[in-house]
């Protein structure tokens, strides 16, 4: 690789910023590609594919064997209010490898004797979220069922690029929730991006299931194209 492309590369990944590096197996040519640019590029299906999925590979265009070499950062989830089920959430996301970070100013609730390994942020979210530097690449749920709490966290998410926002409660509870927060300034574009109720709806009752539920959302949210329709929504 060549030391600018390298350079470029690095300043990609130190930014949190995907990149995309196609290289031709043949003739060892290289280009980088910014995700940003991914939608303008000639082989921006494959690329999307790839970046989307996380995964190198190879792949032929116009009779030449190409690979590519996918860097995308690594998918964190922040998760407000340390409740029942962020105790099921926080290990289950941890276990397909997202950053794990839980914010709430109970110290009752935010105790290490409950999320063991867990990095816990025992502040009100106008504190605890700026240095978190959400992003693209984070996915966000809103659990605590207080409005004190969830909705100025959930003001802050709708400022970033979250791929994925999501906020526990009843469809009734969900719309007193949009009510408060278009109050707020929040645009209906915005408040479009919150998935409510929360999770898909696989029957979850438990903790531990609306933590599944949650969590097969995030990754389809993840993994496949943005206008691929999801299944109905559970009550969560």
């Amino acid at each position: 690789m060549k030391q600018n492309t390298l350079a470029e590369l690095n300043a990609e990944r130190a930014a949190r910023r995907a990149v995309i590096v196609v290289t031709d197996v043949v003739s060892g040519d290289q280009r980088l590609i910014k995700a940003a640019d991914i939608a303008a590029d000639p082989l921006h299906a494959e690329l999307d594919k790839h970046l989307r999925m996380g995964k190198s590979g190879m792949i032929e265009s116009d009779g030449r064997k190409l690979f590519l070499n996918v860097y995308a950062p690594t998918a964190r989830l922040v998760i407000i209010g340390a409740v029942h089920i962020s105790q099921a959430l926080a290990p289950l996301a941890q276990s397909l490898d997202y950053d794990v970070f839980v914010v709430d100013p109970r110290t009752a609730f935010a105790s290490p004797e409950r999320f063991p390994d867990v990095p816990l942020f025992a502040d009100w979210p106008d504190v605890a979220l700026p240095p978190l530097n959400i992003d693209r690449y984070t996915a966000f749920v809103a659990l605590t069922h207080d409005p004190k709490i969830d909705d100025p966290a959930l003001l802050h998410a709708l400022e970033r690029d979250c791929f994925y926002i999501g906020a526990l409660g009843s469809r009734k509870t969900h719309g007193k929730r949009l009510e408060r927060l278009k109050a707020q300034g929040a645009s209906d574009a915005a408040l479009a991006r919150i998935h409510a109720p929360i999770g898909l709806n696989i029957g979850a009752v438990s903790p531990s299931e609306i933590a599944v539920a949650i969590m097969a959302e995030i990754t389809a949210r993840l993994r496949l194209p943005a206008d691929t329709p999801l299944k109905t929504k559970s009550a969560a």
